[in-house]
C-alpha cells in the first residue's frame, strides 16, 4: 500500500510542476506586462494561483486513483501502462491550452476560456485570425511543453506505477483508498467550506494582470465549459424590480428627436467596418493620417464623437447594432440561435415597410453562428465568400474589402428603392494582409493593423465617391459604424474604454444637416431605435435609446469576459465580476454610474436567461 501512496504523491507533484511551469511560461511569454511587476509580485501570482493548480490536479487524478481501487483484488498489469497513455493525452491537452492561452491573451486581454473554442466550429475561419508564422510557433511551442513534460514523466514518475503487490489487509485498504478518492474533493473545490473555488478566489491585487496570472489556465477552460449556460443571474445586485426600474428610467422616452433625416423612407446602408476604433480617426482627437477619407467625409455628415462598441467581438456587434441588444458578459447570444430568433429587429421592420434587404460579407458565414443569425435577422439576401470565385480569395478571410466594394457597387447601378444593405468589412482584422504597398513602415503590429485600416478606409472612400454621384443617394442615409477597436499596446487593458469607443458617422442625401457632431454618451445598442424614430416608426427595444433625444439618459453600457463598463457624459465606471469591484471610478460620482450599470446588468442577464 505504501507503494501506492508514493505514486499518487508523486504524480500529484508532477502536475503541481507542470502548472507552475504553464505560469511560468505565461510569465515570459507575456514580459512587457510582466517587467512591470517586481519579482516578489510575481511570486505572489505562485502563492495564490496554487488553490486552482491544487483543484485542476484534484480533477486529473480523479480517474487514476479510482482504478487503483481494483488492483486491491485484483493484480491489474495494465495499470502502468494506462497511465502512460493517460499521461500524454492530459499533457498533449493542458500543453495545446497552456500555449495557446499565451497566444489568444495578446488580443483578448483575459485567459483563455469556453470561448475560442466555439469558433472552431468553422476552423478555416478561425485560424484566419492568426499568421502562418503564429500557427507555426503555437504548434511548436505545444510540442516542445508536451514532449518535456512527457519525458519528465517518464524520467521521475513512471516507475512508481510498477508492480503493485498484493495487499495484506484488503478492506481496509479498500476503505483508505475510497476516503482518499473522496478527500480529492477537497482540492477539487477549494477547501471544506459552502461555496466552490473560482476563478476570482485567486484574486489578490487590483492589478489586473497579476490576477490574470494567477489563474490556472486549464481549470479555467474546464470551468467554463462545464458552467457555459449559468442556469441563474450571476449578477444579482438589486431586487429584480427595483433593477428593471433603474434600467428603465435610463432608456424612458422624454421629448421628440431632433430630425436628421428629410425623407420618410430613405434607402439605408449601414456599413460595419472591423475595428476601426475612435483612435484611428482624427475628427475625434485619434490619428490625422490613417482615415483621410473617413476624416473628410466627417464635413459632409453627422459625427457622434462619444459612441461605443457594446462589446469587443464582431458577433457580439451585430446583435446591439441590428436588435438593439447589448454584449452579456462572457457570452454571446448570436451562438444560441432559440434566442436570437426572439430578438426585435431593425431589419424585420424595414422588410415590413417594403423594403429590400440584403447582407454583404466576404467571409466565413458560418464563423461564429453568424449564419443562424443573419437568417434570424430577416435578410432577403445574402452575399457571402461563397459568392465569389475562389481566385478572389485573396484574405485569409475570404475576399479582401476593395473586391467586395466592386461588387457591392456593379449591384447597385440599378437597384430598386426602398433598400436596406449591411455590408461588414474584413481586411482590418489579424493578420492585416492587405494588397496594398504599405503607407506606413515598419513591421509591428500596429503598423501592420494601420496600414490595413488604410486600405479599408481608402475602398470605402472610392466608394462613396461613386455613391455620391447616383441618383438614389439622394435618398439615403448611410452610416459607417465600427464592430469594435482592439488592444494595440500591452499597457491598454480588456477593460478600457480605448478598446471600445469607436466612430459613428451619418452621410447621405437625406440628411436635413451636415457638418455636425452628436456629443451624448451611446452605443451601438442604441442605432436600432435611433433610425426607427427618424422615420417615424417605432418597435420594442428595452436596451436601446435614442441619441437624437433630449430624454433618455446620455449614457453607453459595454461588456468584456469579466465584467461591464458604464460610461455617461460625466463619469466612468468599470467593474470587475470576479474582483467584485470597480477597477476603474473616474469623474463626477463614479459611484452613481456604477449603481445604474449594475442594475442594467442585471436586468439583461435575466432577460437573456429567459429567451
Amino acid at each position: 500500500m505504501r507503494k501506492r501512496l508514493k505514486a499518487i504523491l508523486v504524480y500529484f507533484l508532477f502536475w503541481i510542476v507542470f502548472f507552475a511551469a504553464a505560469r511560468l511560461l505565461f510569465i515570459l511569454t507575456k514580459y512587457p506586462e510582466a517587467s512591470g511587476f517586481s519579482p516578489g509580485q510575481l511570486f505572489f501570482t505562485f502563492r495564490h494561483g496554487i488553490k486552482l493548480d491544487l483543484s485542476a490536479t484534484g480533477y486529473i487524478m480523479t480517474i487514476p486513483v479510482l482504478l487503483m481501487i481494483p488492483g486491491i483484488y485484483f493484480e491489474c498489469r495494465w495499470f502502468r501502462k494506462f497511465m502512460r497513455y493517460y499521461t500524454i493525452v492530459i499533457t498533449a491537452l493542458s500543453s495545446a491550452i497552456v500555449v495557446s492561452d499565451s497566444l489568444l491573451y495578446r488580443y483578448w486581454g483575459f485567459r483563455m476560456d469556453h470561448t475560442p473554442l466555439l469558433y472552431l466550429r468553422t476552423p478555416g475561419a478561425a485560424l484566419a485570425s492568426v499568421s502562418t508564422l503564429q500557427v507555426i510557433f503555437v504548434a511548436a511551442g505545444i510540442i516542445l511543453l508536451a514532449v518535456l513534460f512527457i519525458w519528465v514523466y517518464y524520467r521521475f514518475a513512471d516507475i512508481y506505477f510498477e508492480g503493485f503487490g498484493k495487499i495484506r489487509f484488503r478492506f481496509p485498504a479498500l476503505l483508505f483508498f475510497v476516503v482518499i478518492w473522496g478527500s480529492l474533493l477537497i482540492p477539487i473545490r477549494g477547501g471544506v467550506g459552502i461555496a466552490p473555488i473560482n476563478a476570482g478566489t485567486v484574486y489578490f491585487s487590483r492589478e489586473m494582470f497579476l490576477n490574470h496570472t494567477a489563474i490556472n489556465v486549464v481549470w479555467n477552460v474546464g470551468n467554463s465549459l462545464s458552467r457555459n449556460k449559468p442556469a441563474g443571474n450571476p449578477y444579482q445586485f438589486y431586487d429584480t424590480a427595483v433593477a428593471r426600474q433603474m434600467t428603465d428610467s435610463l432608456t424612458a422616452g422624454r421629448g421628440s428627436p431632433a430630425r436628421l433625416v428629410s425623407e420618410p423612407r430613405p434607402n439605408i446602408l449601414l456599413f460595419v467596418i472591423e475595428s476601426f476604433g475612435s483612435a484611428m480617426i482624427g475628427p475625434l482627437g485619434g490619428d490625422s493620417l490613417t482615415t483621410p477619407n473617413f476624416n473628410r467625409y466627417v464635413k459632409e455628415g453627422v459625427l457622434f464623437t462619444r459612441f461605443y462598441a457594446s462589446g469587443n467581438r464582431t458577433d457580439k456587434a451585430f446583435p446591439a447594432i441590428l436588435c438593439g441588444y447589448p454584449s452579456q458578459p462572457g457570452h454571446s447570444i448570436m451562438k444560441e440561435p432559440k434566442k436570437t430568433q426572439s430578438l426585435p429587429g431593425l431589419v424585420k421592420m424595414m422588410n415590413s415597410q417594403g423594403y429590400h434587404s440584403s447582407f454583404w460579407y466576404g467571409g466565413e458565414i458560418n464563423f461564429a453562428n453568424f449564419n443562424s443569425f443573419v437568417i434570424n435577422a430577416g435578410f432577403s439576401n445574402v452575399v457571402t465568400r461563397n459568392n465569389f470565385k475562389p481566385e478572389f480569395y485573396n484574405s485569409k478571410w475570404g475576399v479582401h474589402d476593395h473586391i467586395l466594394l466592386e461588387n457591392l457597387q456593379d449591384s447597385m447601378r440599378n437597384i430598386r428603392e426602398p433598400f436596406m444593405k449591411v455590408v461588414l468589412t474584413l481586411s482590418s482584422h489579424e493578420p492585416f494582409d492587405v494588397p496594398m504597398k504599405p503607407v506606413f513602415r515598419g513591421n509591428d503590429e500596429l503598423t501592420k493593423f494601420r496600414n490595413s485600416v488604410y486600405y479599408t478606409d481608402n475602398s470605402l472612400g472610392q466608394f462613396l465617391d461613386w455613391a455620391k454621384t447616383t441618383e438614389w443617394w439622394k435618398n439615403t442615409l448611410v452610416i459607417l459604424v465600427a464592430d469594435h477597436y482592439r488592444r494595440n499596446t500591452p499597457d491598454v487593458r480588456e477593460y478600457s474604454e480605448e478598446v471600445f469607443k469607436i466612430p459613428m458617422l451619418w452621410l447621405g442625401g437625406v440628411l436635413s444637416e451636415t457638418g455636425i457632431t452628436i456629443d451624448r454618451t451611446g452605443s451601438q445598442t442604441d442605432i436600432p431605435l435611433t433610425i426607427l424614430n427618424q422615420l417615424g416608426l417605432s418597435d420594442n427595444y428595452p436596451f436601446s435609446k435614442d441619441m437624437l433625444s433630449s430624454g433618455p439618459a446620455s449614457f453607453a453600457f459595454y461588456a468584456f469576459n469579466e465584467g461591464f463598463g458604464f460610461i455617461t457624459d460625466s463619469s466612468s465606471y468599470i467593474y470587475e465580476h470576479k474582483l467584485g469591484g470597480p477597477v476603474l471610478e473616474e469623474g463626477k460620482s463614479p459611484e452613481i454610474a456604477g449603481e445604474y450599470g449594475k442594475a442594467f446588468l442585471q436586468t439583461l442577464f435575466d432577460d437573456f436567461l429567459q429567451r
